[in-house]
Parts: C-alpha cells; structure tokens; sequence
C-alpha cells in the first residue's frame, strides 16, 4: 500500500512507475477484471460484473496515470522520454478502460 501512495504522489523513478504499475499492472489488473467481466455477465450478474468490469479498473488506471506523469515530470533524464512514458500511458490507460 505504501507503494500505492509513492506511486500516487509521482515518487517513484519514472521507469518503476511506467513499466511495473502502468504496463505490467496495468496489464494484469484490467485482463484479469475484464475476465471476470464477462464471466459474471454470462452467469447473469450484471450489477456485480460491472464492480469488476468499471469500478475496481478504471481507479487503478487513474492512480497508474497520474503516478506516471508526476513521476515524468520530476524525470531528470531526457524529457523526450518522460513525454513518451505520458503519451503512452494515457493512450494505454485510455484503451484498457475503454475495453
């Protein structure tokens, strides 16, 4: 949890933030609940297959999000690459929470 909160106030190193909470974790966390998704919408449980499907991803990807681009904005490497690492993640967070 401690991670969670470093994460959210952009102090982590840029590339811990991007590669293991937003692709990695990213990856993992919206695979996983949109599996879910779909197997509780076929057992007929909408109203719980949208906690899964919505409400547990989507407050991730925006935790995710905002730790990446705090992070990108105390980079002190190439700000070509902390612009990247925003670019893809919104782009990245965006298409995850959309599917």
């Amino acid at each position: 949890m401690k991670n969670l909160f470093r994460l959210w106030h952009g102090e982590l190193a840029l590339r811990d933030a991007f590669w293991n909470w937003a692709v990695f974790g990213g990856l993992v966390i919206n695979v996983v609940c949109g599996a879910l998704f779909l197997f509780l919408i076929m057992a007929d449980r909408p109203i719980v297959a949208l906690l899964f499907g919505y409400a547990i991803p989507v407050p991730y990807n925006i935790i995710a999000l905002v730790g990446v681009w705090r992070a990108a904005g105390r980079y002190s490497g190439e700000r070509r690459l902390a612009d990247r690492a925003r670019i893809a993640t919104v782009i990245g967070m965006i298409v995850l929470s959309i599917l």
